[in-house]
This record gives structure tokens, sequence and C-alpha cells, in this order.
């Protein structure tokens, strides 16, 4: 059986900031839409299912985020997570300058949780909060090819 991973989808409080950090970070709005339903309710496993969706592509067209901001039923709440919480832990980013990707974070309130380290002369990397408290992991790689 053939297989790829098709995309990360991620509920967001604000798709509009969200967009904002992640077309900012160098991504690109493949597609949006408002979708509802019975498919949608099916899929979803929610009743009533409604939400403004954004598909959004990295520049090298392999990685794909879909961002949901749900209509019906209303979205929850929850504490961000933290690195060791078991389920989904972080979406990762490749960047060509983890400074200049940090200045881009910050001015959407976006910071380190603790700082900048570098794996074995190999990685620069971090991970930031992001919007709606998503860990995003930067990486920058010392040693290019």
């Amino acid at each position: 059986m053939a297989i790829k991973l098709e995309n990360v989808g991620i509920t967001v409080r604000d798709l509009e900031a969200a967009i904002s950090f992640f077309t900012d970070l160098g991504l690109t709005v493949v597609g949006r839409d408002t979708v509802s339903g019975e498919w949608t309710d099916t899929a979803v496993g929610h009743d009533g299912n409604h939400a403004n969706i954004a598909m959004l592509q990295t520049p090298d067209g392999h990685g794909r985020l879909e961002l949901f901001e749900y209509i019906h039923p209303e979205a929850i709440e929850s504490e961000p997570t933290l690195p060791n919480e078991i389920g989904m832990h972080r979406v990762a980013f490749s960047v060509d300058d983890i400074d200049e990707a940090l200045e881009i974070a910050a001015k959407h309130g976006c910071r380190p949780l603790r700082g900048v380290a570098t794996y074995e002369d190999i990685y620069k990397l971090t991970y930031v909060r992001g919007p709606s408290g998503i860990i995003v992991m930067l990486a920058e790689e010392l040693k290019k090819n």
C-alpha cells in the first residue's frame, strides 16, 4: 500500500491570525473554504460540523497545514500542550535563517519557550509558542550540503 503525508490539521482560535503568522514565515495559502454538511459530520464525527478552513503550503510544495476555525460545534479552549504531553506535539519547519524567523515570530507575540539551542553543530533550533498555543519548531541547518 502506498502512503504519503497529506497535511497536518490544526484547530485555531483565530484563523486570520494563524494565517498571518504562517504566511509571514513563508507558507502560502493555497485554498480557503467554509465547510459544513453531512459529509463533514461523517468525516469529522461531529453533528452540525461547520468550520472556516485554510490550506497552507511550504515553498517547496511538500508540506501542508490545514487550519480550522470552528463555527459549530464551538471550539473548546484548552491549555496549550507541553512538549512532553502525549498527543499532537508540534509542527516543525526548516528555515534558512533562524534569527530572521524569530524576528517574524516576535512580530506576532511569539517567543522561544526557553531559547535557541545547537544540536551537535548540525542545527540551531527552538520551540516557539505560536498562535492558539501551537508549538512551532524552527530549525536552521548549520552544515549546508
